[in-house]
């Protein structure tokens, strides 16, 4: 049965412009230039000319818009009544400083990265594939084998499904068998050696049959092909006593096999890849023993409504007999200078909030920017930041996610100064970083033969004041990418 009822019911909605501000905010220095050329380029009321309004568009008769709004009414064309002309005219509005971004001089020198250029890694295995001598089929599926070869010089796909795409895309019928002759004969002799393996174990296995042979070469064969399994869980008492062989010869053994690639593809893939630099969007500096901070707007314009805009509103008013074009025309000019105004906005908030955030991490972490010494990093997280300047955590987030700082001692992510805290057995707060940094020094001093167990870590990470749980030193141990004890055993 229907009936009606009458609900209250409280909702909180995000305006258009919040949600703008939001996605600015959370742009790092490059993204965000090039989003205020986009933005340039699609809206047309926008404009980064530096010259200011003309005196003629300041002071508009607000009698004649009025007239020519409740003309605009009568039509019943488009209802206009929210727009005032002036409030787009005036320079007031919008003063210089509210729009202006750069914060960098014209004179300032601009530096360019160059960009590598080169053959990739593909073209220099299909450029040694035509030294050999083949049929015009094989050539065809040697560059198919050679097209499904990763960045890390493998073929991750079994042959089988290799033939299978290559009956369907490219309607070549061939056989596992074939396929295999020309992966091992051909494509695994080519530079770089252990290319075009399909694991691990297969590319050790390449490198260490073309190298001389000697008594160390032939025995990290022996381990490769027959003891894999127990030489990657580094079972070493097991090995030398299946090989009937001392430590010294199964290190040399081992050292053969630690001098090879494992990713061969490596070597020629890193060469032909563009190398990317780090913009930083802040920048630290120390004069007299004062902290200054500056926020990179080096490749903004500076942002203001388009005059050409303003004399299309202005040449609206003088007209007497408006049109219907010319009244829709008006909307649409109304639409793109509402939408440049917000966008300028934005922008000026944008910085704002940008700066109001680091300048509150800067004064939390003034000790470690002074002086540069990570056990002065003090235990931070979103919540401290956010109370300080009075904003929400994902605010606070939006700017340390995805933005670096420059300092006297190197550019880093801003999000890395953030961390946790501990009590030690003084009662005093130490951040995580503080304990990584100790725990990584305990290991790296550790006895190879016999490294320090996670129960072990714990007990001397509380003798020296910081009582801490195993879990929490294997979860800190993985952050370190640092393996577990049996991985770090050497001979």
């Amino acid at each position: 049965m229907l009936k009606q009822e009458l609900n209250l019911k409280l909702q909180q909605k995000l305006s258009p412009q919040q949600i703008q501000l939001m996605k600015l905010v959370q742009l790092p220095t490059v993204a965000f230039e090039q989003r205020v050329k986009e933005e340039l380029e699609e809206n047309p009321a926008l404009d980064e000319a530096s010259s200011s309004f003309e005196e003629e568009y300041e002071n508009g008769s607000e009698s004649e818009w009025e007239n020519g709004n409740e003309e605009f009414q009568e039509n019943n064309v488009i209802d206009t009544s929210d727009i005032n002309i002036d409030e787009y005219l005036s320079d007031d509005d919008i003063p210089n400083y509210k729009t202006y971004t750069n914060n960098y001089s014209d004179d300032d020198e601009e530096k360019s990265v160059p960009f590598a250029q080169g053959d990739s890694f593909i073209d220099i295995l299909v450029n040694q594939l035509y030294t050999n001598r083949l049929t015009e089929e094989e050539y065809q599926l040697a560059e198919f084998l050679i097209g499904n070869i990763d960045e890390d010089g493998y073929i991750r796909r079994d042959l089988k499904s290799l033939v299978d795409d290559l009956a369907f895309s490219q309607n070549i019928i061939t056989d596992e068998k074939t396929l295999e002759n020309l992966l091992v004969n051909y494509i695994q002799k080519m530079d770089p050696v252990g290319v075009g393996a399909r694991d691990l174990q297969e590319c050790l296995m390449i490198q260490l049959e073309a190298k001389s042979p000697t008594e160390s070469v032939e025995l990290a064969e022996k381990l490769i092909s027959e003891s894999f399994d127990a030489f990657t869980k580094k079972h070493y008492s097991k090995l030398i006593a299946k090989y009937d062989v001392d430590e010294d010869e199964l290190r040399d053994a081992i050292s053969e096999i630690e001098r090879l690639n494992p990713k061969p593809g490596k070597s020629f893939s890193s060469s032909s890849k563009i190398v990317e630099q780090i913009t930083p969007d802040f920048t630290i500096t120390i004069e007299d023993t004062e902290l200054n901070l500056s926020l990179n707007g080096r490749n903004v314009p500076e942002l203001r409504i388009s005059n050409a805009y303003a004399e299309m509103l202005d040449t609206y008013k003088k007209t007497e007999n408006k049109s219907a074009e010319q009244k829709e025309a008006v909307l649409f000019v109304k639409q793109k200078l509402d939408s440049a105004k917000w966008f300028i906005d934005a922008v000026q908030q944008r910085r704002n909030t940008l700066m109001v955030t680091m300048e509150a991490i800067m004064k939390f972490q003034q000790e470690y920017f002074l002086t540069g010494d990570e056990t002065k990093i003090k235990p931070m997280i979103l919540k401290d930041i956010s109370d300080l300047i009075g904003m929400d955590i994902s605010t606070v987030s939006r700017v340390a996610n995805s933005k670096y700082v420059q300092t006297p001692y190197g550019t880093f992510l801003i999000k890395d100064l953030f961390s946790e805290s501990l009590t030690n057995d003084d009662g005093e707060e130490v951040s995580t970083r503080e304990i990584k940094r100790i725990l990584q020094d305990v290991i790296l001093d550790e006895n190879k033969r016999s490294p320090l167990t996670d129960e072990k870590l714990t007990e001397i990470l509380k003798e020296k004041g910081y009582p801490i749980a195993r879990r929490t030193i294997a979860k800190y141990r993985e952050q370190l990418n640092i393996p577990v004890a049996r991985l770090r055993k050497e001979i």
